[in-house]
This record gives structure tokens, C-alpha cells and sequence, in this order.
């Protein structure tokens, strides 16, 4: 026999021992697992998953393109100096009630008072919230004047006037009872 036929022979002992002892530790545990594969009910996890955690939703019903019902305001954009409502510009600070826009008189957060926003003494329904977009950034509101619009019966929503616009899209989408009010993006402290 010549060196390459011993140790192709050699090489072909080795496969089969390793092979061979796959093959028998396989078919050792393969019983036992069918056999406790059939006996135990299968768990059930509690932890759902993160795309299903959410059961229902408004998406659907949320109009992400710029058709809007002629009843509905919607924010389409902002400046510096004011916003692009329903395809229409308005300068300065703006109050929105109903779905109608005001002119607002504040022209920086310090203006803002009981007084610009007495309209919601007066204002049945109430809404059942108010976003203020405080311009740029977020800026706090005067203990007096949250005690105010609590007072009146609405939850205070205070937020830049980027964030306060998109909230206000979402929240009117969803035909929830919303007022905002809006300094431009620009004012800052």
C-alpha cells in the first residue's frame, strides 16, 4: 500500500469516528427531547412585541397629506414671524379657538396673561386643552396664569411653537376639543 492510499484511509477512519459519534450523541438526546416536547404545553410569554404593544390606532384616521376637511384647521408651516395655516400665512401671535384663528396681542411669554387669554371665561364648551407655543423654546408659565387656566377647566400644554403646532394638528385630527395659543417660532427670551 503506498503512503497516499494509508492516509486517505486514515483521513476516512477519523470522519467516520467523528461522524459516528455526532450521529449516536444525536440520536441519544433526540428521544428524550421529542418526548418532553410533547408531554410540556407550550409557555406562553407575557411580554408582547414591541411592533404589536399598541392594539388599536388612530393612524388610519390621522390625514398625514394636506387634504383636510374645509371645517379643520391644520398647520402646514412656520417662520420666524408667524405660521401657514390651511394654505394661508398669518403674521404675529395667534389664538386658535374652535377652529378659528384670532390675531393675539402677546408678542413675548412675559405678555401672556389673564387677561390675553380671558376669552376662555366666557367660552362654553371649554376646551379640554390649551397648547401655548412659547416661540422658540420653552420658557415657564407664571404660577398665576396656569392657576387661571386651570381654573377655567383646561389642561395646560406648554411647549416651542414648532412642537405646539404639530400637536394641535394631531389632537384636532383626533376631533378632540383644542385651543392654542402661538407666539411665533422666532420670539425667544
Amino acid at each position: 500500500m503506498c503512503v497516499c492510499e494509508r492516509e486517505r484511509e486514515r483521513v476516512g477512519e477519523r470522519r467516520e469516528m467523528v461522524w459516528g459519534g455526532r450521529q449516536r450523541a444525536v440520536a441519544s438526546v433526540l428521544p428524550y427531547l421529542v418526548k418532553n416536547l410533547r408531554n410540556e404545553p407550550p409557555k406562553i410569554s407575557n411580554q408582547t412585541l414591541p411592533s404589536l404593544r399598541r392594539t388599536f390606532s388612530l393612524y388610519d384616521q390621522i390625514n398625514l397629506i394636506d387634504s383636510v376637511p374645509d371645517d379643520q384647521l391644520r398647520f402646514q408651516g412656520y417662520t420666524d414671524t408667524g405660521f401657514t395655516i390651511n394654505r394661508v400665512n398669518y403674521e404675529g401671535s395667534l389664538l386658535i379657538v374652535e377652529n378659528k384663528i384670532m390675531s393675539w396681542t402677546p408678542k413675548r411669554i412675559s405678555e401672556i396673561t389673564t387677561d390675553s387669554l380671558s376669552i376662555f371665561q366666557v367660552l362654553r364648551p371649554v376646551p379640554e386643552i390649551l397648547i401655548l407655543g412659547c416661540g422658540r423654546n420653552i420658557e415657564p408659565i407664571n404660577p398665576e396664569l396656569r392657576r387661571f387656566i386651570r381654573s377655567t377647566g383646561m389642561k395646560l400644554e406648554a411647549v416651542d411653537s414648532r412642537n405646539a403646532a404639530s400637536t394641535y394638528n394631531i389632537l384636532n385630527e383626533e376631533g378632540r376639543m383644542v385651543a392654542a395659543a402661538l407666539l411665533p417660532y422666532g420670539v425667544s427670551s
